[in-house]
C-alpha cells in the first residue's frame, strides 16, 4: 500500500515488478470522483436498459465506456482527460516506459443473479490455451488501472503471478480442475478492499479476481505496452476523433494507439 503523499515511481516499479500490483490510497480528490462518476453512471444507466436480459442473467461488467453509444462528445471527452490525465500518465510511464497505448475500458459491478460468483482467472485465459498462457505472461504487458467509484470490498489477487505459473492449487481452481471450483479461496490469495479515490494498479494476466458486494462499482482503464501485438483488441468507436484529440491536454496514449491501429491497417491491405 503507498500513500499518495509519499509516491516515488520508482517504488512503484519495482513493486510492480516484482508483485504485478501496488495500490495506492487517497489519490483522486472526492470532486474529481463525483464528477467521473456522474458520467459513468449516466453510460450505466443507459446500458443496463439497452442490455436488460444480460444484465440480469450473467453480466458483471461492461466495456467501451468511451465509445460514441451512450455518451456525448462532452462527456466522452472529460473522459478522455480523465484516462490520460497528469495522475494517470504518471502511473502508466512508471510501469509501462516505452510507448505505453490505451486499449479500452471496462465498468465492474455487482451481479443481477445470485449465482453468479466471483472467480479466478487470467485474462490471457480467455484467448490462449494453456501452453500459450505459460509464454504470455512472460510477454505481454497489459495494465488494469482501477477506479472505484464507491467505497468497496475490492479485488483479490495473488501477488508474484504476474511472472509464474500457478501452483497446483491455484491451476486446479481457476481451471476448475479435480472438482475444484473457480470462487474458492485460495491460500495464496491478498485481499484489497478499496475506496473511492483508491487507485489500485494490477497486471491483467496475474491471477486475480473481483470482490461482489457492497456498491460495487469500478472503472478500469486498460493500456498496455505498445510492442505488444493488441491492435486487434482496440473498437476504433472508443477512440477520440481528431476533433477531440485536439481537446485532451496530453492525448500521446490515444495517438500511439492510432499509430498501431494505421499500421494494422496498412499491413492488412498489403496482405490482401
Amino acid at each position: 500500500m503507498i500513500n499518495s503523499n509519499e509516491l516515488n515511481t520508482r517504488q512503484l516499479n519495482r513493486h510492480y515488478e516484482e508483485q504485478g500490483y501496488f495500490v495506492i490510497r487517497d489519490y483522486f480528490a472526492a470532486a474529481d470522483i463525483g464528477s467521473l462518476r456522474d458520467i459513468i453512471l449516466k453510460f450505466h444507466q443507459l446500458w443496463k436498459k439497452d442490455n436488460a436480459d444480460f444484465y440480469k442473467e450473467v453480466a458483471f461488467n461492461s466495456s467501451l465506456i468511451t465509445g460514441s453509444e451512450y455518451l456525448e462528445s462532452d462527456d466522452r471527452i472529460t473522459l478522455f482527460n480523465f484516462i490520460s490525465s497528469t495522475k494517470i500518465m504518471t502511473i502508466v510511464d512508471a510501469v509501462i516506459k516505452n510507448n505505453p497505448a490505451f486499449m479500452n475500458t471496462q465498468l465492474f459491478f455487482n451481479p443481477i443473479n445470485p449465482e453468479l460468483k466471483d472467480f479466478w482467472h487470467r485474462d490471457c485465459q480467455y484467448d490462449h490455451d494453456i501452453e500459450v498462457q505459460k509464454i504470455v505472461i512472460h510477454e505481454t504487458q497489459v495494465l488494469h488501472l482501477r477506479v472505484p467509484l464507491f467505497d468497496e470490498l475490492g479485488m483479490e489477487l495473488v501477488p508474484g503471478t504476474h511472472k509464474r505459473w500457478d501452483t497446483e492449487e491455484e491451476f486446479n481452481v481457476r481451471q476448475e480442475e479435480e472438482g475444484r471450483l473457480s470462487n474458492e479461496s485460495l491460500s495464496t490469495g491478498k485481499k484489497i478492499k478499496l475506496a473511492a479515490g483508491d487507485l489500485l494498479v494490477f497486471s491483467a494476466d496475474m491471477i486475480h479476481r473481483g470482490l461482489y458486494g457492497m456498491d460495487r462499482l469500478a472503472l478500469d482503464i486498460l493500456v498496455f505496452d505498445s510492442a505488444g501485438d493488441f491492435s486487434d483488441y482496440i473498437d476504433p468507436d472508443c477512440l477520440p476523433n481528431s476533433a477531440m484529440l485536439a481537446q485532451i491536454d496530453d492525448p500521446r496514449l490515444f495517438n500511439n494507439t492510432l499509430d498501431l491501429k494505421s499500421k494494422s491497417n496498412q499491413n492488412l491491405k498489403f496482405e490482401i
